[in-house]
């Protein structure tokens, strides 16, 4: 399977807790005001790689702590995402997802594919960057409406559960 990438981070310590191997996907249409990452906007932009060979680089890679996806925005390409992430499961690799939508479009979207990319994510970071709501002392974010989901405990109790990053 094919994902259509901006960039590839084989060990990041501003991406989540300790070394992760940040996918950053190309293609988004959310187009945040002072978006950090606005080359990955393009959906025809970026680089083609093959799933499967990305996670055999991860799975090789005994330094990280983890993987984050990030963008652009991943849940454009869920199919390919979920790939990847259920070969992560089974290996037992957390996995982390930077979003412009919140939790609640995406579940309430019912667009099956993001339902299930998301269930197979254990933190979501949600929502548009908002320029004026900036806040450089967030821990893994950029401003004050995003949020650190537990997307497990979540799901269980059919309710937001903030993840204390």
């Amino acid at each position: 399977m094919e994902l259509r990438v901006a960039g590839i981070v084989k060990e990041s310590v501003v991406d989540g807790p300790g070394f992760r191997y940040v996918i950053f996907a190309q293609g988004c249409n959310h187009c945040c005001k002072g978006c950090h990452n606005p080359d990955t906007h393009e959906l025809d932009g970026g680089y083609i790689v093959d799933t499967d060979g990305l996670i055999e680089d991860i799975k090789s890679n005994r330094y990280i702590d983890g993987v984050t996806f990030s963008g652009g925005e991943p849940f454009l390409q869920s199919e390919a995402f979920i790939h990847i992430a259920e070969n992560l499961r089974e290996a037992g690799v957390n996995i982390i997802c930077y979003t412009g939508f919140t939790y609640e479009e995406l579940i309430g979207s019912g667009d099956e594919s993001r339902i299930r990319l998301l269930g197979l994510i254990d933190v979501l970071i949600d929502g548009h960057y908002i320029e004026e709501l900036k806040d450089l002392g967030l821990a893994y974010r950029g401003s004050g409406n995003q949020r650190i989901i537990d997307v497990k405990s979540s799901l269980g109790e059919q309710r937001i559960v903030i993840e204390p990053m």
